[in-house]
């Protein structure tokens, strides 16, 4: 079974961006050097932080939590980087 991640990423204004990989230095780099495999939203952002991530079950657990996670307000995201708040369980 493949690894896939959740991860966000915090931009010099502080705004958080979510997104799935399956290896997040490579994706993170690609993110930091603004390239065309760097995400659209992040280009000029920088310096950028990779401020939480996590290992998902499979690419279909990762998609569904990306989701659920891009529809919370800043202040749950930060929760959850703070380690207040839990991911939600998802359902089967």
């Amino acid at each position: 079974m493949d690894s896939w991640f959740l991860y966000l990423i915090r931009t010099s204004s502080g705004t958080l961006y979510t997104g799935i990989t399956k290896d997040i230095q490579r994706r993170f780099a690609e993110h930091c050097g603004g390239g065309a495999k760097g995400a659209k939203a992040l280009r000029g952002k920088g310096p950028l932080t990779l401020e939480y991530q996590v290992k998902t079950q499979d690419k279909s657990s990762a998609l569904k939590l990306e989701i659920a996670i891009k529809r919370w307000p800043k202040h749950k995201k930060e929760a959850l980087i703070a380690g207040t708040m839990a991911l939600p369980d998802l359902p089967s």
